[in-house]
C-alpha cells in the first residue's frame, strides 16, 4: 500500500465514532426514511455535533481539519449496512469544497460553520431537464441588475433538494457564450421566487431526497457568486476529478460490503444438505468477485494517493469512475444471484445495494461521458 494511505490512530478513532453514530442515529430509522423519501433534519444536526460533517474543511471554518482519508472511512461505515439516505457526500465533500475554494472570505465564514454543525444543509443544482451531463448548455440564467443577479430557470435530480437551505446554482451569466458564460451562484432557500418541486420517486437511494427546484426571478446579491463571473465551467472541471474519485470510493466500499454479506450468507445457507459455498460454481463465482474487488481496491488506493499528491488528472479520474462503477454493477449482480430468492427481498441489504448501484453509472457524469474523456486523452 502507498505510504500516504497509512491509517493513523486518529483515523481509527474516527471510524469508531462514525460506526457508533450510524448504529445509534441512522440504522434504527433508515427504513422509515426510505418510506418517507427523506431523512430527518434532526439527524443532520446530530451528525454535525458528532463531527461527521465537513471533516476535511479547515478548523477555522468549523470543519474538523482532517485529511481526505476520513471521507473514505465515513463512506465505508455508511455502506456496511447500505445506509445511503443522508446526502453527506454532496453536502460536505462537494458543496463545502466549492465554497472553500471559490467563495469570498465572507461567504466562507458565514456558511461553512453552519454546514459543519448541520444547521444548514447544502445542495448543488447542476442538472436540468434538457441538459444532463452537458453543463455548458444549461438554460438557467442569472441576469445582472445592479448589485444583484436575477435567476430564472429549473433544475432536476437535485440531491438534498427537499432539505437544502443553501444551493449552489449553475447558471448562465452570458447566454451568448457556452462554457465561458457559466457562473456559480449561491442561493438561499428562503429567497423570494425560489420553490421546490416534488420529491422525486427513484428506484434506489430511496431515503435520499431528490428534487426539482424552480427559480422565478430570484434576486441574490452579486456577492453570492463563487469566484469570477464566467469561470464557473472551469471551476466545475477542476472539482469533477475529486467528485468522481468520491464516487469510486463509494463503489469500492459497497463492493467490499456486498462481498462480506455474500460470503456470510453462502456459508450459512444450505442446499441439498451442504452450504452453498461448498458448490464449485459458488466458489468459482466468489473467487471471481473477490479478485475483482481486490483489484478495484488497489486501483482506488492508487487514485487516492494521486489525489493526495495533487496529481489525479481528468482522464484518470474518469477511468476511476468508469471502471469502479461498472465493476460494482457486475459484483452486486453476481452476489444477489448467490442469495437466491432472499436477494430479491428489500429487507436484505443486498437488494438495496443492487438498485442503488445502478445510478452510479449515471451521476457524476454518465459513463459514456467518461469514455469520451478517456478517448480524447489517447
Amino acid at each position: 500500500m502507498d505510504q500516504s494511505l497509512t491509517y493513523m490512530p486518529e483515523h481509527e478513532q474516527f471510524r469508531v465514532t462514525a460506526r457508533r453514530f450510524i448504529e445509534k442515529e441512522i440504522a434504527p430509522f433508515h427504513a422509515q426514511w426510505e418510506k418517507d423519501g427523506v431523512v430527518s433534519r434532526e439527524m443532520w444536526r446530530k451528525a454535525g455535533q458528532a463531527g461527521l460533517l465537513l471533516t476535511d474543511i479547515p478548523v477555522e471554518y468549523g470543519g474538523a481539519g482532517a485529511d481526505f482519508l476520513t471521507i473514505g472511512i465515513l463512506t465505508e461505515e455508511m455502506l456496511r449496512g447500505m445506509y445511503t439516505g443522508p446526502g453527506f457526500r454532496v453536502h460536505s465533500d462537494i458543496v463545502a469544497r466549492y465554497i472553500l475554494h471559490y467563495g469570498s472570505e465572507e461567504l466562507k465564514q458565514k456558511w461553512l460553520p453552519r454546514m459543519a454543525s448541520g444547521e444548514t444543509v447544502g445542495a448543488i443544482a447542476m442538472t436540468e431537464p434538457g441538459t444532463g451531463s452537458d453543463l455548458q448548455s444549461v438554460r438557467t440564467t442569472a441576469v445582472r441588475d445592479g448589485d444583484n443577479y436575477v435567476i430564472t430557470g429549473q433544475k432536476t435530480f437535485i440531491t438534498n433538494g427537499q432539505l437544502a437551505d443553501l444551493i449552489i446554482v449553475i447558471a448562465k451569466t452570458d447566454t451568448s457564450a457556452k462554457a465561458k458564460g457559466v457562473s456559480l451562484i449561491l442561493v438561499e432557500a428562503d429567497r423570494a421566487g425560489f420553490s421546490r418541486g416534488r420529491n422525486l420517486e427513484k428506484i434506489g437511494l430511496k431515503a435520499q431526497d431528490t428534487s426539482e427546484l424552480f427559480f422565478d426571478n430570484v434576486r441574490v446579491p452579486v456577492s453570492n457568486r463563487l469566484g469570477d463571473e464566467g469561470r464557473g465551467f472551469i471551476y466545475l472541471m477542476q472539482e469533477l476529478p475529486r467528485e468522481r474519485l468520491l464516487i469510486g470510493i463509494g463503489a469500492v466500499a459497497a463492493m467490499e460490503a456486498v462481498l462480506d454479506w455474500t460470503l456470510a450468507y453462502t456459508k450459512e445457507r444450505k442446499a441439498f444438505g451442504k452450504p452453498i459455498i461448498d458448490f464449485q460454481n459458488s466458489r468459482f463465482k466468489l473467487a471471481e468477485v473477490k479478485t475483482e474487488v481486490k483489484i478495484a481496491r488497489v486501483f482506488l488506493d492508487h487514485c487516492i494517493a494521486l489525489h493526495r499528491k495533487g496529481a489525479l488528472d481528468v482522464p484518470t479520474a474518469a477511468m476511476c469512475k468508469l471502471w469502479l462503477t461498472e465493476t460494482y454493477g457486475r459484483v452486486v449482480d453476481t452476489c444477489l444471484q448467490l442469495h437466491g430468492g432472499y436477494g430479491y427481498m428489500w429487507e436484505y441489504p443486498i437488494a438495496r445495494a443492487y438498485v442503488d448501484a445502478r445510478v452510479q453509472r449515471i451521476f457524476g457524469g454518465a459513463n459514456e461521458i467518461m469514455k469520451e474523456i478517456i478517448g480524447r486523452s489517447l
